[in-house]
């Protein structure tokens, strides 16, 4: 590659940003290594306008990274609940707890430390350092593999260590020697708004004039789609219990599992599980359960089909209030825990 390459690609792009750019999302004012942190942990997989509310929200709980290592994760849990993949809530949480154990109390100034800590991977510590500070260091995220693959012809799923580490190495030597943090976010925002996955906009392109896919007519075909293969189906029964006062009874999940650490329905695989479960904890008969409509659920790598089974007017068989994993909520109390979307979905329902 020609050092009039490169230094086209970059030029042509910040020049783009400066008149097309997304200049309002508000991490950008200002652009703190917390705050830019935080954003690039809630845009893994997550589209900008979802992650703007939730971002406002989650700020106002935890002003700042020691505010958010202070909390509890239920807190940092329910203020996270709808977002999805909550394995990023957990880091989150772990990563603040980190930094004022070992980086008083801020995110280090570092690569290496950065990726060592939960959730941060290389992509994500080259945002945090080009962007709160200014470094010159590379990302690698979805928008920027789509736009490489593009631009320079590169066939192959970017997810293959073979081509994923050609990427790496054009998007080091795309850099440009100043402004650091408008290059990263235009990288994104050329994604995101005009290199799209499907229907992308390359007469508008900024870049149009260097680009293989455009000029070979594979624009449709790259980047390369990871081979396909079907969701397996896995289905569970939910158990929702409500007492004589309308509470329902919700068990905390498991710490290493599907929704790890919210608090959800007791689920059972099958009506034997189910009604030991039952009789373990609920003074009531089982077979009086009220089946409700199936709720399907997708994630990345299977589907659930969950069906509830209802009662109404239950006793536990022990004292739950104290219970750490066992606890009735009222209505009135779902908005303050963390719950799996569909969970919440069902009962705001009911």
């Amino acid at each position: 590659m020609t050092t009039t390459l490169v230094d086209s690609f970059a030029a042509q792009l910040l020049d783009w940003f400066d008149h097309a750019g997304r200049h309002d999302l508000p991490w950008l004012h200002p652009r703190t290594p917390y705050r830019v942190w935080l954003s690039e942990i809630m845009l893994q997989q997550t589209q900008v306008k979802t992650v703007i509310p939730y971002f406002a929200r989650f700020l106002q709980a935890f002003p700042t990274l020691p505010d958010l290592a202070a909390a509890s994760l239920d807190d940092v849990l329910a203020q996270w609940s709808g977002l999805g993949y909550y394995a990023r809530a957990r880091n989150l949480h772990a990563t603040a707890r980190a930094c004022v154990e070992r980086h008083g109390g801020d995110l280090p100034r570092d690569l290496d430390a950065l990726i060592a800590l939960p959730g941060i991977g290389r992509s994500t510590a080259g945002a945090i350092l080009s962007q709160a500070w200014g470094d010159r260091f590379p990302i690698l995220d979805g928008n920027v593999k789509r736009v490489l693959a593009r631009y320079h012809g590169i066939a192959g799923w970017p997810g293959l260590p073979a081509v994923e580490k050609q990427m790496w190495s054009l998007a080091g030597a795309h850099l440009p020697e100043a402004r650091m943090a408008d290059y990263t976010q235009a990288q994104m925002d050329l994604g995101a708004t005009l290199c799209t996955r499907s229907d992308p906009a390359c007469m508008l392109c900024p870049v149009q004039s260097g680009c293989v896919a455009l000029r070979d007519g594979r624009v449709d075909e790259l980047p390369t789609s990871k081979p396909g293969k079907a969701l397996p189906e896995r289905t569970a029964l939910v158990l929702l219990a409500a007492n004589a006062a309308g509470q329902v009874l919700l068990q905390r999940r498991p710490p290493s599992s599907i929704w790890a650490s919210l608090w959800s329905l007791p689920e059972a695989a099958d009506h034997d599980s189910a009604r030991a479960w039952f009789e373990r904890h609920l003074a009531g008969e089982y077979d009086r359960a009220e089946a409700l409509v199936e709720v399907p659920h997708v994630f990345s790598h299977y589907k659930l089909r969950m069906h509830p089974l209802r009662w109404r007017d239950l006793q536990a068989r022990a004292a739950v209030n104290d219970n750490a994993d066992l606890r009735w909520v009222s209505a009135a109390e779902l908005p303050q825990l963390g719950l799996p979307a569909p969970i919440r979905r069902m009962l705001q329902s009911l």
